[in-house]
């Protein structure tokens, strides 16, 4: 089985618009296919499309791409943990706006 590329997006509430996190992980690559959205808040990870992303989809091998990092959530603990998960799994993570110090 090839290694996939998925991408993911979230916004916060459904007046906003996930476009620009969109055409970002197009550009990269990421087919339109295989980008999950969420239209609710990161402050935790029990979001419906990412949790089913996380748990029914990605498999060793395959890529996940966000536009930043703070898409997985915006706890830190939460972020450590995600990546960490990934990590476990074999799934690589493509941040493609990542904050210069």
């Amino acid at each position: 089985m090839d290694n996939r590329i998925y991408g993911y997006a979230r916004v916060s509430s459904r007046e906003q618009n996930e476009d620009r996190q969109i055409e970002a992980l197009i550009s990269f690559g990421v087919n339109k296919n295989n980008i999950i959205i969420d239209k609710c808040s990161g402050k935790d990870t029990e979001r419906e499309g990412y949790q089913y992303l996380k748990k029914q989809i990605l498999r060793n091998g395959d890529t996940l791409v966000i536009k930043e990092l703070d898409r997985l959530s915006r706890n830190k603990s939460d972020i450590k943990h995600e990546l960490e998960y990934f990590k476990e799994k074999g799934i690589h993570v493509k941040i493609l706006d990542i904050p210069q110090r």
